[in-house]
């Protein structure tokens, strides 16, 4: 396979982008709902220019942008995390659930070709933005029933568990959307999380693995400020409204490179969600 990534942490070298030219917030989830019920109106110009802004920090991080192509009937494709996977097998083709986003898989053949890809899921419903390929041998994936659900992941699970990895499969409830909202890793040994939400059993489940937590408070999670990338190397990217955890990530020693997304942000995504790593180096 031409792709391959084994953790959330290596230094990031490729990335799959889709450019935002037909975005628009589409009631998909509890954050858009409530940006779309107070009458918002998404800021075209301003759009553009946060998105330039991300791939700004990516090129200047050293990564190489690819780009699947947008169709305008698919105003959520710029969530690339979503739509695939890539493994330490190679690609792996989800299966999206909501009917608004199914089409994007075509984008992905086309870029990825039926031959690109390890695996396809067929069992349930999985979605990039709930698995956490964490570190060689260990595999976090989420499920809240509706974009992911335990069929999906036990399923994506299994491949992993059939090569020796641990795997952690983590329920929370479908108003968060995606794990990704709850908890991203920004270093090998450094997460952000809401442990008020996912439970002081899961934050034990990080300590007995080395793992410490940065934790988000509800208001943050609804503004996506866990929703950040790691570029490897003590660098993330992470949003500019992102202040407090920003503040803290710095204090850890680490790069913040904070690129302004919160028109994507108010519609229930922010840099993890529009970014499908490729390829990382190993950690």
């Amino acid at each position: 396979m031409a792709w391959r990534v084994e953790s959330e942490t290596g230094s990031l070298r490729d990335v799959l982008l889709c450019k935002p030219d037909n975005y628009a917030w589409i009631d998909t989830n509890a954050v858009a709902h409530a940006t779309l019920s107070s009458g918002a109106a998404n800021d075209r110009a301003r759009l553009l220019a946060q998105y330039g802004e991300l791939e700004a920090a990516l090129t200047q991080a050293g990564v190489t942008l690819h780009y699947t192509v947008p169709e305008p009937h698919l105003p959520y494709q710029v969530y690339t995390r979503d739509s695939s996977q890539t493994t330490p097998w190679g690609p792996v083709l989800t299966q999206l659930a909501m009917k608004q986003r199914r089409g994007e898989y075509a984008s992905l053949l086309k870029f990825h070709g039926v031959d690109g890809f390890w695996k396809f899921a067929t069992a349930g419903t999985v979605e990039g933005g709930d698995i956490h390929v964490v570190r060689p041998g260990l595999l976090v994936i989420g499920y809240s029933g509706v974009r992911t659900n335990e069929a999906g992941a036990k399923q994506f699970g299994g491949w992993f568990e059939e090569s020796g990895w641990e795997v952690k499969l983590v329920p929370f409830a479908e108003h968060f959307l995606h794990l990704d909202v709850l908890f991203c890793m920004a270093t090998p040994r450094l997460a952000v999380a809401c442990i008020d939400v996912l439970g002081e059993e899961f934050e034990n489940f990080l300590a007995e693995r080395q793992i410490g937590v940065i934790p988000a408070s509800y208001a943050e999670v609804m503004a996506m400020s866990c929703n950040l990338l790691s570029l490897g190397d003590d660098r993330v990217i992470s949003p500019a409204h992102s202040v407090r955890v920003n503040a803290a990530l710095r204090a850890e020693g680490i790069a913040v490179f904070d690129p302004e997304l919160d028109e994507f942000a108010r519609g229930g995504g922010s840099v993890h969600c529009m970014t499908m790593p490729l390829a990382r180096d190993g950690v």
